[in-house]
């Protein structure tokens, strides 16, 4: 018996177990589930090439999720098409209220025949150390709000007008508590502050040295030519969506970001709510906090003038056109009365456009 031409597997990940589903090619190709199998990489291997046995091509998808890409890796190094899906992008049915694990491996695999499913970039390196460094600043931040919570209940209420300064710095060292309960809590809440600080200082240092050498290096320095767009914008960016030229256009790039409205139409009825949100979080987070320096006026400042160095001029052109539009568009949106979060997030969507745009311009060094 000759092979049959293509199949695509659908499989449920978890710690020990897998679940397994394939389906024939062809529209009205047949919907089979295999079973769940050990997670153990001998075991995977087995199970591939009996498909591959069978069948000429075998494409294989997974969610993203905790278990990691080791099973893209196995499943490329054998040879075989793997696609890692985003779970926040997978088709939804509004009454499907049953969830098991066969349930899943069978709609992947159905889903993944449709062409439904969108993959994301399946390179962890650089982006376990951003997501490392992105954990480092979170903990600061939690820290730090401790000990202001804590200085509150207290009285203890700075007056000056920049937190975490050394103006700061100098107010916190001055104060005193009179029960050595309430010191020994405050003296805690200091030392971890400066703990986590120089984690997080040590990771950005790390990623400083890292990135020219990373094969993404180019993209990432062209990126930083937009307003808003600094070094950890850029490399957040990148390590997150990587080659933004696997979008064919830049509504594609806006919907996978969770940048665009959602919308329940139906008729001539139309009616569009808040942001869809799905996608990629750390990615969408980056560009809203860059979005927000367009507040001002369109100008070249010192700093962004070294970024501009050795940069092409066609991206230099795109980067000073991004500006003088989403400069005039916040103006204009805050004038009509806009509220600042539904400005911030229609600027963070037009920076998407024009950070695609510079993209097809830079290409990655393989």
């Amino acid at each position: 018996m000759g092979k049959y031409s293509e199949v695509f597997v659908g499989i449920d990940t978890a710690k020990s177990k897998h679940a397994v589903a394939i389906a024939d090619t062809g529209r009205d190709g047949e919907t089979r589930y295999l079973g769940e199998i050990d997670s153990a990489p001998a075991t995977i291997e087995r199970v591939i090439k009996k498909l591959a046995g069978k069948y000429e091509k075998v494409r294989v998808c997974y969610e993203a999720g905790p278990t990691g890409y080791g099973l893209y890796r196995q499943i490329v190094t054998l040879g075989h098409e793997c696609a890692v899906v985003a779970p926040s992008l997978i088709p939804k049915k509004a009454g499907d209220r049953i969830k098991t694990n066969r349930r899943d491996a069978v709609t992947l695999a159905r889903l993944f025949r449709a062409g439904e499913l969108t993959a994301v970039w399946v390179h962890e390196a650089v982006r376990d150390l951003v997501r490392a460094r992105e954990t480092a600043a979170a903990d600061v931040r939690k820290k730090r709000q401790q000990l202001l919570s804590f200085l509150l209940r207290h009285g203890r209420i700075y007056s000056g007008s920049k937190y975490w300064a050394k103006a700061h710095a100098r107010w916190l060292a001055a104060q005193a508590f009179e029960h050595p309960a309430q010191q020994i809590v405050f003296q805690d809440a200091i030392d971890a502050i400066e703990d986590c600080a120089s984690r997080l200082q040590r990771l950005e240092e790390q990623l400083h040295a890292i990135i020219p050498n990373w094969s993404m290096a180019p993209v990432v320095d062209a990126y930083q030519a937009m307003r808003g767009v600094s070094f950890m914008v850029a490399v957040t960016f990148v390590a997150e969506i990587g080659d933004v030229r696997r979008f064919e256009n830049p509504s594609q790039l806006m919907a996978f970001l969770g940048l665009v409205p959602s919308e329940r139409s139906t008729g001539d009825s139309v009616r569009r709510a808040g942001l869809t949100l799905a996608g990629n979080r750390r990615a969408r987070r980056a560009l809203v906090e860059g979005a927000w320096t367009y507040r001002y006026q369109a100008r070249v400042s010192e700093r962004l003038q070294k970024r501009l160095e050795g940069i092409p001029k066609p991206v230099r052109d795109i980067a000073w056109k991004a500006q003088v539009r989403l400069c005039g568009r916040f103006r204009r949106l805050t004038a009509i009365g806009k509220k600042r979060p539904v400005i911030v997030a229609a600027i963070a969507r037009e920076m998407a456009a024009f950070l695609w745009a510079i993209g097809q311009h830079i290409a990655p060094a393989y």
